[in-house]
């Protein structure tokens, strides 16, 4: 049972459309924060930047800043969305600092207090080196490339785990 009533939290939607009714020029900028080893967990990062004027962006001047995190396939908007719903977050998270009414816990969106309920939290990043070095045996090491190269493992690290079963065999 969560400890918190979703209808308190707003929307990222409202927050926007607060956002412009207050500062007509403003602007939101995002930016991809998620790293090769993330993608590797299914994780998505995003810094968003909220802008008061278009002469503030010129000056990348911020008025605030959000991050936010999201992962793949973890049910609702991430099963087919996690990447733009991240971006939605974290712009979200922006606004709350950008704007005056959020207070301690009323600055996360309902979105994410609704993602506290769920109990969704990011799994480490899985080392694939270190487990590549833990596998002696060729034909495990060949399974394991084959569900890192699905994972989309970096070249490099590929070619780590090909260069471990050359040293095996």
């Amino acid at each position: 049972m969560p400890r918190f009533n979703l209808d308190d939290y707003e929307t990222v939607a409202d927050r926007i459309t607060r956002l412009l009714e207050a500062h007509p020029d403003a602007r939101i900028v995002t930016q991809d924060l998620t790293t090769e080893q993330d993608r590797t967990s299914s994780i998505w990062r995003i810094k968003a930047y909220v802008y008061l004027t278009a002469g503030d962006q010129a000056e990348d001047l911020p008025k605030a800043t959000g991050h936010a995190f999201e992962i793949d396939g973890t049910g609702g908007a991430n099963a087919y969305a996690a990447y733009e719903n991240c971006e939605t977050s974290a712009i979200g998270r922006a606004i709350s600092h950008a704007l005056p009414g959020f207070s301690g816990d009323k600055k996360a969106s309902a979105s994410e207090m609704a993602k506290v309920n769920k109990g969704i939290t990011p799994k480490p990043a899985r080392d694939w080196s270190a487990e590549a070095k833990k596998i002696n045996d060729v034909t495990k090491l060949r399974e394991f490339y084959l569900e890192a190269k699905k994972a989309k493992v970096s070249q490099e690290i590929l070619t780590e785990i090909s260069f471990r079963a050359d040293e095996l065999e």
